[in-house]
């Protein structure tokens, strides 16, 4: 049985030493393959841009991990990717695979043995296959058409055996991958909301005004003689802190607040039987249904306003509530 560790402050700042250590060597593992970006890189985007196929990430353990989570980035950021375990490609999975495609294999060895018996039948099926690999004289590196080196002077285990600055290197370099692919495809934030429709992105830049309406679909409006006192039981009977104001054609020509109501109470009692054209903000900021939640959330920051009238040909349709957008979480 093991012996049980003595927990003491000088072991615990041992171990944190230790933990800045790793994060140096991984550090300097990543940027210096920077120098590692150029003709073979480029090769690489060339082949994946002219592609009529699909890139397929492949590798096995660590390794495949890493691929299985490059291919997801890869989805998400405009190249269309998945990912095949090597082993399972040995019993069937191959037949996914098409000569159109590019089979990018990840390797620190490159000598992996699921990966080597691929080979043959990538070649039999006239797919491209990619290396990603830490050694460039392996097997894997001979036998591909465009290698990736992502080699590293040392892993961050102290014993120097476990895959810790070279899964890490591995896995920057297929990132670096991605998002130039994305850059020359000009893949843009509202194309990335677009695969992330879940995400708080994707809210972002999906939800329109009309979603955000539907959560309490009120309108209140009142025309321009109406008084002050019918124009707040009106905002109180919809529960929103505002009314739009119109006039004989239904056309919004003012906003009276709640708030515009009790600064009147502060100085004067008299004007609550009064018509709401004499106290109403003129030619109000509005917004279209069609528009983005996000641009009204933007609107009502930058104005320091709770409510902003939602119009179509110039009449009022609904009222946008910025706790309405907070419920949406358009944030």
């Amino acid at each position: 049985m093991r012996d049980i560790v003595s927990i003491t402050e000088e072991n615990i700042e041992k171990s944190l030493k230790e933990a800045r250590n790793v994060l140096e060597i991984e550090g300097r593992a990543v940027l210096d393959l920077k120098k590692y970006i150029n003709g073979e890189f480029k090769k690489v985007i060339n082949i994946i841009l002219v592609s009529e196929g699909r890139v397929i990430f492949s590798g096995v353990g660590k390794s495949g991990l890493i691929a299985r989570k490059l291919a997801a980035t890869f989805s998400s950021t405009g190249t269309p990717a998945f990912f095949v375990h090597a082993g399972e490609a040995l019993h069937g999975d191959l037949g996914m695979v098409t000569g159109d495609d590019i089979v990018i294999t990840i390797s620190n060895s490159g000598e992996t043995e699921e990966l080597l018996r691929l080979i043959p039948a990538i070649r039999r099926i006239g797919a491209n296959l990619v290396a990603i690999t830490g050694n460039n004289s392996s097997t894997l590196a001979e036998y591909a058409d465009i290698c990736l080196y992502a080699g590293v002077e040392e892993e961050a285990c102290p014993h120097g055996l476990a895959p810790t600055a070279s899964t890490t290197a591995m896995m920057a370099l297929g990132d670096a991958l991605a998002i130039a692919l994305s850059s020359v495809k000009g893949f843009t934030s509202e194309d990335f909301a677009l695969y992330h429709p879940g995400g708080s992105l994707g809210r972002r830049l999906l939800t329109k005004v009309s979603d955000v309406l539907n959560i309490r679909n009120q309108n209140p409006v009142v025309k321009a003689e109406t008084t002050v006192k019918k124009a707040l039981f009106t905002m109180t009977q919809t529960k929103m802190g505002s009314t739009s104001i119109v006039d004989d054609k239904g056309r919004i020509i003012g906003i009276i607040t709640d708030g515009d109501i009790r600064r009147l109470v502060e100085k004067s009692s008299d004007f609550m039987d009064k018509p709401v054209r004499d106290f109403m903000t003129v030619d109000p900021t509005t917004i279209t249904p069609d528009r983005l939640a996000a641009e009204a959330l933007e609107i009502m920051e930058n104005r320091e306003i709770n409510d902003l009238p939602v119009i179509e040909e110039g009449k009022p349709v609904g009222m946008l509530n910025f706790q309405d957008l907070l419920r949406a979480k358009v944030l």
